[in-house]
This record gives C-alpha cells, sequence and structure tokens, in this order.
C-alpha cells in the first residue's frame, strides 16, 4: 500500500527548478550535438588526480 504524496517542500521545488534551467542551458549550448548533455559531474578517475575542480 502506498501513502498519498505530500507536497515537496520549497528547497525541493527550487533545486528541481535549478537543475532544469541547467540541463535547458547545457542543450541549448551544444545543439546540435550527438552526445546527449550530462548535469552532474562524474567523480574524477586516477588520472585526473593532480586537476582540481571548481563547482
Amino acid at each position: 500500500m502506498t501513502r498519498p504524496r505530500s507536497e515537496p517542500k520549497p528547497d525541493e521545488i527550487k533545486e528541481k527548478r535549478r537543475l532544469e534551467e541547467a540541463l535547458e542551458e547545457g542543450l541549448e549550448e551544444t545543439f546540435p550535438g550527438s552526445d546527449p548533455v550530462n548535469v552532474t559531474q562524474p567523480p574524477p578517475s586516477r588520472e585526473d588526480g593532480h586537476v582540481k575542480r571548481t563547482d
């Protein structure tokens, strides 16, 4: 049995909107392109150990 879904919290709405805007910007920046857009950064590999990331 499932429980009724509660209303999303304001910060959840804000985060979802931020992610949607980032995805839309990524789509606009890379169009036309053959690779799909990725909003998140993958974790660094061993070879990236010397690279500092700024988020």
